[in-house]
């Protein structure tokens, strides 16, 4: 078949699917995978070269662990040691042993293969999961932070997962000179990378800026991801984790923000080649002939991996980003396709086991697209934010005439600024676990906890106070601030911060009519900050 043909019909298709799927508010994941599947009963790709396929998808790894990258300095990795190589390992070496364990003993296959088959099902998908949290503003969250370092691991575990293919194919080979030489190969890699980032980077890109050409700065910008990425692949290192550090390095200059921006376009579209090439793969007679299996599979796989690795991360962390942590990497990752077709290929994993291994795979890729972008709500609903035990202040007398803050997120941190220099005094709510720890190690006065359950709102002493200021986003929460306030306290002064008047309408019902509209005060700014300024 024409090349043209097959790019015309797969943008109609894709782009068909993705509209219907965004009029469900279906993630647009699904629908590329939905697209790859179309095609394939179409054009019939049944007789594909599927190795040749992930290495083509795999640019949409490429660049969004560069763009990942880009997010990690240096400085910000090394505070991520814990959640790297703590986290990261024990997850990856217990959830591989354990799966290991349940292939040789409960379904009788031979030990390399269950050895193969526990390594790839530890690993999760870096592509949905980062490119989620990216979308959700949660990839500096604390659950994001820990997600995103046992993501890291995978990648570098990969390298392993792939020397053990290589010694059960060749047993001539001797493990310890392949051992040495892989480590050689990595101090080489990162040593080299990180030299020419310091050394060459800047100055670089200042005169590739100083031309004025977004084109050169763009093909600047392709060169290096790539060339960082075949950098590390010839090492025998994954194209992503070349990439990775290649935005690690450009995070300390400053044309992050500008590539960032940039390389935004193509970052999403290789993504959705790879999930394009991940519909394709999706084989018709073996879930007819399987779907039992594959469904019993998928669901065990999904339970047992997310039991793992909340024990794991409850040992040093909260229920709740234990829980959260668990929910988001509980799938098999893309990585595991190219394990398990190399496996199939050198005659390691049989083919009809190859075959189900691969519908798992996306079974479990489909449901994590589908529920993944659910997880706050999920553990928020079952888990209230009361269960995490974070020390209150202990007020030591009761409070008369503050002010209660409630939300200690940027503007929440800003209110409560300008009323200590004011010498007012105040008392902070705060529901985030992460902003709650910040106010309480900036020696601020910060409750953690829901600020319309009665019994906290009680602890501020909200009966003396003499007003309330709601600093939150969410409509319904505020909402039922209000209501919890006013049970409280009828006659207490509210001023809300509000994006729109519908809610200045909903919230004057509760006899709450004191509103600072944000887009109203800032136009007003903004206008007036342009009609005053001195053009010379």
């Amino acid at each position: 078949m024409d090349v043209l043909p097959l790019i015309v019909a797969t943008l109609a298709i894709s782009l068909i699917v993705n509209l219907f799927f965004k009029y469900l508010h279906i993630s647009s994941v699904l629908g590329y995978i939905f697209t790859g599947f179309i095609l394939s009963l179409i054009l019939d790709f049944a007789h594909i070269n599927h190795i040749q396929l992930a290495h083509i998808a795999e640019f949409g790894i490429v660049f969004l662990m560069f763009t990942i990258g880009l997010e990690f300095s240096l400085q910000h990795l090394k505070s991520m040691k814990k959640e790297v190589f703590v986290y990261g390992s024990l997850q990856v070496i217990i959830t591989s042993a354990f799966f290991a364990y349940l292939s040789y003993y409960f379904f009788s296959i031979d030990l390399k293969s269950s050895l193969i088959i526990g390594t790839a099902l530890s690993l999760s998908s870096t592509a949905i999961v980062l490119k989620t949290l990216n979308e959700n503003n949660d990839i500096h969250r604390p659950y994001g932070r820990n997600a995103t370092g046992i993501l890291i691991f995978q990648d570098l575990a990969v390298i392993p997962i792939l020397l053990m293919i290589t010694l059960f194919t060749n047993e001539n080979i001797a493990i310890e000179d392949l051992l040495i030489q892989t480590i050689y190969s990595a101090i080489f890699v990162f040593i080299t990378i990180f030299i020419i980032g310091k050394v060459i980077l800047t100055r670089f890109f200042s005169y590739v800026v100083n031309t004025k050409s977004d084109e050169m700065f763009i093909s600047s910008i392709l060169l290096i991801v790539l060339s960082a990425s075949l950098f590390a692949h010839v090492f025998g290192f994954s194209y992503s984790l070349g990439a990775f550090l290649a935005g690690m390095l450009i995070a300390e200059t400053k044309y992050k923000y500008k590539i960032e921006a940039d390389l935004i376009p193509f970052r999403d579209l290789l993504l959705g080649l790879f999930f394009i090439t991940v519909g394709l793969q999706i084989n018709i007679a073996i879930i007819q002939e399987h779907y039992i299996v594959i469904l019993l599979l998928t669901s065990s796989i999904l339970l047992f991996k997310a039991i793992l690795i909340f024990i794991i991360l409850r040992i040093f962390t909260f229920t709740k980003r234990a829980t959260k942590v668990a929910l988001t990497l509980a799938q098999v990752g893309e990585f595991s396709f190219a394990v398990f077709a190399l496996a199939q290929q050198n005659s390691l994993i049989e083919n009809n086991i190859y075959q189900i291994l691969v519908s798992v795979i996306i079974a479990s890729l489909i449901f994590t697209s589908l529920a993944i972008r659910h997880v706050r709500s999920f553990t928020n609903f079952f888990l209230p934010t009361s269960s995490e035990k974070i020390p209150n202040p202990i007020l030591s007398t009761a409070l008369h005439d503050h002010v209660v803050v409630c939300g200690y997120s940027l503007l929440g941190q800003n209110i409560v600024k300008e009323l200590k220099q004011k010498n007012i005094l105040y008392v902070a709510i705060e529901h985030d676990q992460h902003h709650a720890e910040v106010g309480i190690k900036n020696g601020d006065v910060v409750f953690f906890g829901n600020a319309y359950a009665k019994n906290l709102l009680e602890s501020v002493y909200i009966k003396n106070a003499q007003s309330v200021i709601i600093a939150i986003e969410n409509d319904e929460q505020v909402r039922l601030i209000c209501e919890s306030i006013k049970a409280l306290n009828d006659e207490i002064h509210i001023i809300v911060k509000i994006t729109h008047e519908v809610q200045a309408n909903d919230l004057k019902e509760l006899h709450v009519n004191d509103f600072i509209n944000e887009n109203v005060v800032l136009s007003k700014q903004l206008v007036q900050k342009a009609t005053s300024c001195v053009i010379k």
